[in-house]
């Protein structure tokens, strides 16, 4: 039962101006160890980005300590339950950016932002037919899971997506542009940035997937898969009404929800694959992954020469049946 979970995962933002980022990450850091959490937290200038995880008691702690600093007051706190930690370790670190856009002019999400939509008026604003719904998130992520009927823009990493939108400036010109990532502080800025580019009509998920998922009224409706976290669970659900599985195994293309690392430290690709798949294909994304000297499945899994060998011919094999 989920109420009886004992760990709590915390996932907060805040734009504001913290002073000499790189002393608070260190005291910081001391605070998070002393109260026993384990996390990412990301400090800078324009402010502080963090996911952590710990017991009740030690969340709890650490949200009623936060609120007592006058910059983190009215911060909110997206609370999720856990079997266990999502993290390993524990890290503060101190950034230029909260989310890496690399703007030639920065934005400053206090000054300007698009429109707060509540997930009710999300969920309106999915089905008006004027409206698009652009994913502001990277294309893995929207593979696991996304909002039906939303853009997948075809990017890796957040910074791409500048670029991306200005090449498909003509499709969205004119439009209405509602945007969402998982827990909001991408959209902020990215909102505003899209009003700097003189897109008029511009509104984003307020407190992101994640939010949309609990709330009581849309309990998740119009999402389909799951949402993409960047802790050790991977994968949280986020439709409570349907379960939809929308990601396809990189090999076969059948449903799949699960994410692994090709092996190749060199690739690091991260594919939707079965279990079965991922010891059939070594776990890795290509030939040229598989056959490498680095791959890490096959170190872990001792495997000889002939083995791999014998592998190798059975991929083959089968890619010419499909032929």
């Amino acid at each position: 039962m989920e109420e009886n979970k004992p760990y709590r995962v915390l996932l907060y933002y805040k734009y504001v101006t913290i002073e000499n980022p790189e002393e608070f990450a260190k005291k910081h850091l001391k605070f998070c160890k002393e109260l026993g959490l384990k996390g990412r937290i990301i400090v800078a200038e324009e402010g502080i980005n963090g996911t952590v995880s710990g017991l009740t008691e030690q969340t709890d702690r650490y949200i009623e300590e936060m609120k007592k600093d006058p910059r983190f007051s009215d911060m909110i706190f997206k609370v999720d339950k856990a079997d266990d930690h999502a993290f390993k370790k524990m890290h503060v670190r101190p950034r230029k950016e909260l989310v890496t856009l690399r703007l030639e002019n920065d934005i400053n999400p206090n000054e300007k932002t698009g429109k707060y939509l509540s997930p009710k008026e999300f969920y309106e604003a999915m089905q008006d037919e004027n409206t698009v719904v652009l994913d502001a998130r990277n294309d893995y992520e929207y593979d696991l899971g996304h909002f039906r009927g939303a853009i997948r823009p075809d990017i890796k990493t957040f910074r791409e997506l500048p670029a991306w939108v200005r090449e498909h400036k003509d499709e969205l010109k004119g439009k209405k542009i509602v945007t969402y990532c998982t827990g909001g502080i991408r959209c902020e800025k990215f909102s505003g940035w899209l009003l700097e580019e003189g897109f008029e009509d511009v509104a984003q998920l307020h407190g992101g997937i994640v939010t949309y998922g609990y709330d009581p009224e849309v309990q998740g409706e119009l999402w389909d898969g799951q949402l993409y976290v960047f802790d050790s669970r991977i994968a949280v659900p986020v439709n409570r009404k349907e379960h939809v599985i929308v990601g396809k195994d990189y090999f076969t293309g059948e449903p799949c929800e699960r994410y692994v690392n090709c092996a190749n430290p060199e690739c690091n690709k991260q594919i939707l694959c079965t279990e079965e798949n991922e010891h059939k294909y070594m776990r890795s994304c290509s030939h040229e992954c598989r056959v490498s000297p680095r791959n890490l499945y096959v170190k872990e899994h001792n495997l000889t020469e002939e083995e791999i060998a014998e592998r190798l011919r059975k991929i083959e094999e089968e890619n010419a049946v499909a032929k």
